[in-house]
């Protein structure tokens, strides 16, 4: 009887006493739990994939892993086009439709529907980047960012559209790229009938409802909706200019900006004034021009009184109050307040005429002297006499003209 009451005692002790690994702190009541465990504490990976010569700790990764072989993806979204090989992937895209972010940020409040957005957000706080480039000084805060950047100094795109002779470098872009010849646009703004191809471009339009600037320049006040925009607007602090026009001498902070420059170039002029002949590349240059006939002068000088429709010739003319020429030509050291008047006076040393005329041919140095010259093809006169009611193509005409009054 005894021996019968030892023996039970010692099973009790045995199973009521946990599986601990000897090589961590880590206890577990289930056999199945620690065997598992000590896989991954002694690095065994004894899963292998027959495909590849990659290992694995767990039959369930190297399930998950043999996907990216065979391309199933049997987690398909009702909503859109999108399949997904991992249901963890699966749900956090689903939140992309919902709009549901349970995953906030402790210093700044923002939400995220994937905790990996919210990892790597986090990082914009620290300043960490624990992905660098082994081939530059570049560091990212996400892994896919090193990875895209890569491909910068391989100049590799693998991914090719069977529609067109595009190829990507990420097949993400190829799957954006595809969708210009589908035009699907499965992403709908909840605010307004608009809808978009990108989810990214649903994230940017929906700021313009709410107003939402989560992009803070470190050296101003300044906020951004995009973060292109914020690397542009910290290119003003710096001087830098990468984007650099290969008719003339301007230079660029952002390729948009060089984009609708070339528009000048190219004649295209989109923007047409509604008082008016005249017609702008730019949409800026449109509302600058409107000022001409509104006659608003909001920008005055403290010194003299004068007036401007624009801050920046407000900047330029208290240049003539203190001296400053800060634009100096590199060829014949000449200084000027203005680094448009610098572009201008450059020619004079290039010899260039980037404006040409579309009726004609013939070409000039400056954009307003080939306005100027315009005026002789289509026969517009601005200038008006207020005595006697007479037009001139030119100003000097009608001085010229006025003098005949006085007289």
């Amino acid at each position: 009887m005894a021996s019968t009451e030892e023996h039970t005692e010692e099973h009790m002790h045995v199973v009521d006493k946990p599986y601990q690994c000897t090589d961590s702190d880590e206890t577990d009541l289930q056999n199945s739990h620690i065997l598992s465990h000590l896989a991954t504490t002694n690095l065994e990976k004894p899963y292998q994939c027959s495909e590849c010569d990659k290992n694995f700790s767990h039959s369930s990764n190297l399930k998950v892993h043999m996907t990216t072989h065979t391309g199933d993806k049997p987690f398909q979204c009702t909503q859109c086009e999108k399949a997904f090989s991992r249901h963890e992937h699966f749900k956090g895209h689903m939140r992309t439709h919902t709009g549901e972010k349970p995953h906030l940020c402790i210093q700044c409040g923002k939400g995220f529907s994937q905790s990996s957005h919210l990892l790597s957000h986090s990082r914009t706080h620290t300043g960490e980047k624990p992905y660098p480039c082994l081939q530059c000084d570049k560091a990212f805060i996400q892994k896919s960012n090193l990875i895209r950047h890569m491909l910068t100094h391989t100049g590799e795109k693998p991914y090719q559209c069977s529609q067109c002779d595009k190829n990507f470098s990420q097949k993400s872009g190829l799957n954006q790229h595809h969708k210009t010849h589908t035009g699907e646009k499965p992403y709908d703004c909840k605010q307004c009938d608009k809808a978009f191809s990108l989810n990214g471009d649903l994230i940017k339009h929906i700021r313009t409802h709410s107003g939402e600037k989560p992009y803070q320049c470190s050296l101003c006040d300044k906020a951004f909706k995009q973060k292109v925009s914020l690397d542009q607007h910290h290119r003003s602090h710096t001087g830098e200019r990468p984007y650099q026009c290969s008719k003339c001498y301007k230079a660029f902070t952002g390729k948009l900006c060089l984009a609708r420059h070339n528009m000048m170039h190219d004649g295209i002029k989109p923007f047409q004034c509604s008082k008016c002949v005249k017609a702008f590349s730019l949409k800026d240059s449109l509302k600058k021009h409107m000022l001409t006939h509104t006659g608003d002068k909001s920008f005055q000088c403290t010194i003299c009184g004068k007036a401007f429709t624009h801050k920046s010739t407000l900047v330029q003319h208290h240049r003539t109050h203190n001296g400053e020429r800060p634009y100096q030509c590199s060829v014949c050291n000449k200084a000027f307040t203005g680094n448009s008047h610098l572009l201008s006076h450059m020619r004079i040393h290039t010899g260039e005429k980037p404006y040409q005329c579309s009726h004609c041919g013939k070409s000039f140095s400056h954009n307003s002297h080939l306005t100027i010259h315009m005026r002789l093809h289509t026969g517009e006169k601005p200038y008006l006499c207020s005595q006697c009611g007479k037009a001139y193509s030119y100003n000097r005409q009608l001085l010229s003209h006025l003098r005949t009054h006085s007289e």
